[in-house]
């Protein structure tokens, strides 16, 4: 790990998420920040409440107790989510679509458009949301959603496990095992 990342993982430096929604109601979340570099940053967030997110069939359950290692980036038109358990075994992620991603001393903040993608463990991906949009995919927000999924998708197979590998060589879960045991 990074003198700067020890740092802040010592610090416990205490930040909001601020996901403004399509619909512009607004959802916040505690969070600890991990890194704040140039134009991309990591945030902390342990899991209170159990969740499940269905795609088809297929279902991912994210027990509490669990965590999130969460990156952000200014220039990218998406935030990624890399959940794992209360012993460090991955579980699974979650890109969201974005726009409009910055940082305070106080929040990291994003508008959220709508479009997700689900992955699970073995690599499978699914496409969420669609049926949630105002307008077909390929004319939502002027097809930049569209693109950006598009791209996504390109890439997600080489992106994800070089995002996932550097979450683990950056933010050991003994460095983190701590936090989850605080109420």
């Amino acid at each position: 790990m990074d003198n700067l990342s020890k740092s802040m993982i010592q610090r416990r430096d205490k930040i909001i998420e601020r996901k403004i929604c399509y619909d512009t109601t607004v959802v916040e979340h505690s969070c600890t920040l991990l890194k704040a570099q140039n134009q991309y940053f990591v945030l902390f967030h342990k899991i209170i409440d159990t969740f499940t997110m269905i795609a088809n069939q297929t279902k991912l359950t994210i027990p509490k107790g669990s965590y999130t290692i969460a990156y952000y980036w200014e220039d990218r038109p998406y935030n990624l989510y890399i959940w794992r358990d209360n012993e460090g075994n991955y579980l699974g992620s979650y890109f969201n679509i974005v726009k409009n991603t910055y940082k305070t001393d106080k929040f990291v903040s994003f508008e959220d458009l709508v479009i997700d993608i689900m992955v699970l463990p073995n690599g499978d991906y699914f496409i969420l949301d669609e049926d949630e949009l105002p307008e077909p995919l390929d004319h939502f927000e002027n097809g930049a959603v569209q693109q950006a999924l598009n791209s996504l998708t390109d890439s997600i197979d080489i992106l994800l496990p070089q995002t996932i590998s550097d979450a683990d060589n950056t933010f050991k879960h003994k460095d983190l095992l701590s936090w989850l045991n605080e109420i």
